[in-house]
């Protein structure tokens, strides 16, 4: 699905990530973590080429688009098999949600206007949205843009599901029901979904596999076959990379500043 080696990612002349490696497969339910600015939004963004890559020995999506030589012609294919769903939801105010959804559908080439009208309720469904077509964005609740955002993305059935920080403005119980439903897109549709976040406490109900991104380099969490668990990202982490990080049991953090000061008494 996606296949990065030693690639390097940079904004301007501040370099982000450094000599990164990393394969992420189909179906997968990835956590993206990391303090502000190490460059987890920056890192998708690559993704769906809204940002390129400063060098690397290759960085595929789909095993088809190759990211360091897409032609701006193919931008717009790729980013029809990519879901992406922003933190501050981007729908467009001064239409309702029906219109926003046909907007993109239009956008990406659906002709039939029945089709498109069946298409934007199916999506519907699939967030528990049925019935608010009419309505227009600022009546309804952040959880519920954030549903109808979600709703946007699964349009043209991604293989791809991006959310950088899909919860970050949204209290933690909304935020636990808009992971849930992520997870259960990737669980019954088997798209790969990467959520960048700051709340590990998710990990608790939703297990997935870890990514941190940290001192300009990429780290994985755990390194099996099993869900990784708010234990295990402690076990691979410093208290100074997990500062930013939130839903972090206080024993779980003192217990590895106690062993980060054993090894460093070593």
């Amino acid at each position: 699905m996606i296949l990065y080696k030693n690639v390097t990612i940079a904004r301007g002349d501040n370099v982000l990530v450094r000599n990164m490696d990393l394969s992420v497969g189909e179906g997968e339910f990835v956590y993206l973590i990391g303090k502000v600015g190490a460059g987890k939004s920056s890192l998708l963004k690559t993704m769906y080429k809204d940002l390129d890559i400063l060098e690397g020995e290759e960085a595929k999506i789909f095993d088809e688009y190759n990211l360091l030589a897409l032609k701006s012609s193919q931008i717009p294919y790729l980013r029809r098999k990519v879901g992406i769903i922003f933190q501050d939801f981007q729908l467009l105010t001064d239409r309702s949600v029906e219109a926003n959804l046909d907007f993109v559908l239009r956008a990406t080439g659906w002709k039939n206007i029945a089709e498109r009208r069946q298409r934007i309720t199916e999506v519907l469904d699939l967030v528990d949205m049925v019935g608010c077509e009419k309505r227009m964005p600022n009546t309804l609740s952040g959880g519920e843009q954030q549903r109808i955002v979600i709703a946007r993305a699964l349009l043209n059935s991604p293989r791809l599901i991006l959310a950088d920080e899909p919860t970050g403005n949204l209290d933690f119980e909304t935020g636990q029901r808009i992971v849930s439903l992520l997870y259960k897109i990737c669980k019954e549709q088997h798209s790969t979904v990467i959520m960048s976040t700051h709340n590990l406490a998710f990990l608790n109900d939703f297990p997935g596999r870890v990514i941190h991104l940290t001192d300009n380099q990429l780290v994985e969490v755990g390194g099996t076959d099993e869900p990784d668990t708010i234990e295990d990202v402690i076990a691979g982490s410093t208290p100074d990379s997990l500062e930013s990080l939130e839903g972090i049991p206080s024993d779980l953090l003192h217990a590895a500043d106690d062993s980060n000061n054993a090894e460093a008494h070593c």
